[in-house]
């Protein structure tokens, strides 16, 4: 949304995803949400005045007529005490799309106006509720794809982040002010900033920016899904795996060469792991633009992918273009997958034969043995990926703070400023100088967690929400 918009507006919006459910809330928030909510409400019980706070009242939503809309529970959440830190209605309904969108009416109708996108979180961040750290973490909550990723996000919600940035900023303001002194009063005697000092300070705060930096580096696989390509020659068998893998035929099987022609992606589980899984076009030769087109942009996956599965066919020899990919990747990101080890036994081109599966052991790759026909392997080759993608540690812990991709490209800069910074004072750069360094540093954090935010970067962060949040 943009947010030029009043947040001295009364707003709603309907606050349950679409379609049917059990309950759907409408939610208003703003100066009016007292009053309307009075007008559009009628308690079940006669002795009924006014709003408890925080308390659930039995009746009926109203239309701007008075008429019945539906029966209901009603609740007020008087600011500051509320999500919006603004006085807050909400109607809790029958969560029918026709009831929630005919209370939403009602509500419009009394001169509210319908919320924009992320529009009562970023009024919490507005009034001081949320900083940009939690509030950012609130959408990522909504998202998480496993209790890993919203354990990160839970995180970053309690503000344990946005407090170690700003820890971090009142160290580098700390220095700022020392570097002042230094330059406003050179020859008086007070106390001095001396370059050695000054130097460990920036370094304290580069080393804690590095960990933040590296704590996101270990949760991106928890938070984004781990991006694991199947490659390998056409008929290998690598769509029959990726049905085996999602339990459900999604990727079409055919003994026809270049069935795929471009890439397919699909979610799994791994044991709390989210996975992104990638289909890709068979590698082969061929004069279809289309298909050239879909090998290309395979490629490309496969260059980008946290692991590749280079899918095998047992019962073929190894192909010079699944070499060639093995050793352009390395062993390190690529994992081989022997696939149709129900047909291999006795055949000629297995592991010990020179054109055989067992190039890659001698190579130095990790293989295994599975059968997409039959399922049999599948449980290791699942415990593998894991395994491979976030090594031999478990789920994130609790507390644990790691920044999202916005804050760690954040903190990135910092660390540049901040190493630059150390440089030029080991140069003997003059003290009026470093403060320019200084100031960007601490600038960059403050982005960080909303106390220095541009307008395009409220913008693109709020317009990512759900409307109802």
């Amino acid at each position: 949304m943009q947010h030029n918009v009043s947040i001295r507006d009364t707003v709603a919006a309907i606050a349950t995803p679409p379609g049917s459910g059990g309950v759907g809330i409408v939610r208003l928030s703003g100066p009016q949400s007292r009053a309307v909510g009075h007008r559009l409400f009628r308690s079940s019980r006669p002795t009924f005045e006014d709003f408890r706070p925080y308390m659930l009242h039995h009746g009926w939503a109203l239309d701007e007529r008075g008429e019945p809309l539906d029966e209901c529970l009603a609740v007020f959440m008087p600011g500051p005490g509320s999500y919006t830190a603004e006085d807050v209605v909400e109607f809790q309904c029958h969560g029918g799309p026709a009831v929630v969108r005919a209370v939403l009416a009602a509500v419009l109708a009394c001169g509210v106006r319908a919320a924009g996108p992320g529009e009562f979180t970023y009024r919490a961040f507005i009034n001081g509720r949320l900083d940009l750290t939690q509030a950012e973490a609130v959408a990522e909550m909504i998202a998480a794809p496993t209790r890993a990723g919203m354990t990160l996000a839970q995180t970053r919600l309690s503000g344990a982040l946005g407090e170690r940035i700003a820890e971090l900023r009142s160290r580098l303001e700390h220095l700022r002010a020392q570097l002042c002194v230094a330059v406003d009063f050179p020859e008086d005697e007070v106390e001095c900033l001396a370059p050695d000092e000054f130097s460990v300070g920036v370094r304290e705060v580069a080393d804690a920016v590095r960990a933040l930096i590296a704590n996101f580096e270990r949760g991106r696989c928890w938070r984004e899904g781990a991006l694991t390509v199947l490659a390998g020659q056409v008929n290998a068998g690598k769509s029959s795996l990726m049905n085996a893998l999602l339990g459900r035929e999604r990727a079409i099987v055919t003994d026809i060469p270049g069935t795929t022609r471009d890439y397919l992606e699909e979610a799994v589980n791994l044991d709390g792991l989210p996975v992104r899984l990638v289909d890709t076009a068979g590698i082969r030769e061929t004069e279809d633009a289309v298909e050239r087109a879909g090998l290309e942009r395979s490629r490309d996956m496969a260059e980008r992918a946290d692991l590749v599965l280079l899918v095998v066919d047992r019962t073929r020899p190894v192909a010079a273009e699944d070499i060639g990919l093995a050793q352009r990747l390395g062993p390190q990101r690529v994992l081989a997958v022997l696939n149709k080890s129900d047909l291999a036994e006795g055949h000629a081109h297995e592991e010990g034969d020179a054109t055989g599966a067992g190039w890659f052991v001698r190579a130095g790759f990790e293989t295994v043995r599975v059968s997409a026909r039959t399922g049999a392997g599948l449980d290791r080759l699942c415990d593998r990926i894991r395994e491979r993608v976030v090594g031999s540690g478990g789920e994130p812990d609790a507390g644990e703070v790691v920044p999202n991709l916005r804050q760690s490209q954040a903190l990135s800069q910092a660390l540049d400023e901040l190493c630059a910074l150390d440089a030029d004072i080991a140069a003997g750069i003059p003290y009026d100088l470093l403060g320019v360094r200084l100031e960007a540093a601490c600038t960059i954090l403050g982005e960080i967690t909303g106390e220095i935010a541009p307008a395009d970067v409220l913008n693109s962060i709020f317009s990512t929400f759900c409307i109802g949040k």
